[in-house]
């Protein structure tokens, strides 16, 4: 549906080139929500306006729904943007326009009859819950029914496509899961593809089917959510896992242990599905010869799996915590990472 290949953005700078995209390799499936997170300067706003080109890319290739959008010819590429739609962090809309025009205007300007106009834009206000603010302005609206309006007006030509810029960092938290709902059902009732970039870990645990994590221009991770935020191969997709899963330890708490005596040894250790609802702590402290210890832990859903992280210090002999560690792998949990032995 999006395939970006071996695409590199440069802007010339005061004093030096700037190069925002690096070789970048993504490809995105009909139909999925796919999240791009990255801290500012990562190149996310590069890389999500070069697939409807308002950033053309200074090599490589874009294409979507098949298109190589740089070989298309002027009219050819209007065309194709018709099936691009996108919302943006400040909503871009027109102040001295009515919600009704705001929604229409990708309509007026390909001159779609009027009887037509009013129908989508009616079937549009009543799909994100505007029905009664088409006469409406935009300064006479929240910023979550500004955000609304955006998206109803991105979804006016009826797109293949739907670009989400920011949509909801100058959003409440509230207003941000509203949004996100909204996106969901617009993915899910117009099988619609949606490319999301974000700095929010949790807007891409909240609906995104895969991730990828840009940083300085480069894709450093990619893959289901599932699989970054359970086991999250870099430093920077590791600090924005934590962001939103709290499992580091605070130096506090590493102080505590360290004022006792006797060695500890901390594990971090993931549950998956079934396995959430084990009492695997409770069995080890039954039978085995250690004192089991939970420092940080919760349970959450990522993509309808339950899962489960623990950070547990074990207190007894060496061997018989290698024997607690056999038994949790014996029942298929995995004790992912140690934190270290502290004394």
């Amino acid at each position: 549906m999006i395939t970006f290949e071996h695409v590199t953005k440069i802007y010339d700078g005061t004093a030096q080139e700037i190069k925002a995209l690096d070789d970048v390799n993504l490809h995105i499936e009909k139909g999925e929500i796919y999240g791009v997170i990255g801290f500012s300067g990562a190149g996310k706003s590069s890389l999500i306006r070069c697939v409807n080109l308002l950033e053309r890319p200074t090599s490589g290739k874009v294409t979507v729904n098949g298109q190589d959008l740089l070989s298309l010819s002027p009219k050819e590429l209007r065309e194709a943007k018709r099936n691009i739609g996108m919302i943006f962090q400040h909503f871009n809309l027109l102040n001295s326009k009515t919600v009704f025009t705001n929604v229409a205007m990708p309509l007026l300007l390909s001159n779609t009859p009027k009887e037509e106009v009013k129908k989508r834009v009616s079937e549009l206000l009543e799909f994100v819950g505007l029905e009664d603010k088409a006469e409406s302005y935009p300064d006479q609206l929240s910023g979550g029914q500004k955000q609304r309006v955006g998206i109803a007006r991105a979804l006016a030509t009826q797109p293949s496509v739907l670009l989400c810029d920011e949509a909801t960092s100058a959003l409440d938290p509230e207003t941000t899961n509203s949004i996100l709902k909204l996106l969901k059902k617009i993915n899910q009732e117009y099988n619609i593809t949606i490319l999301i970039i974000t700095h929010e870990m949790g807007v891409i645990r909240e609906i995104c089917d895969k991730v990828a994590v840009l940083d300085g221009g480069k894709v450093v991770e990619a893959g289901s959510v599932f699989e970054v935020f359970s086991q999250p191969k870099t430093e920077v997709a590791h600090n924005f896992v934590s962001s939103v899963m709290h499992d580091d330890i605070p130096e506090s708490v590493y102080q505590l242990i360290r004022a006792q005596d006797e060695s500890h040894q901390i594990y971090r250790i993931v549950f998956v599905g079934e396995a959430t609802g084990a009492p695997l702590l409770s069995q080890i402290a039954k039978q085995y010869d250690v004192e089991v210890n939970v420092l940080f832990g919760s349970i959450t859903e990522l993509q309808g799996t339950p899962f489960g992280n623990l950070i547990v210090k074990f207190a007894g002999e060496e061997k018989e915590i290698q024997r607690v560690i056999m038994h949790i792998h014996q029942q298929k949990v995995t004790v992912k990472e140690v934190l270290g032995n502290v004394s």
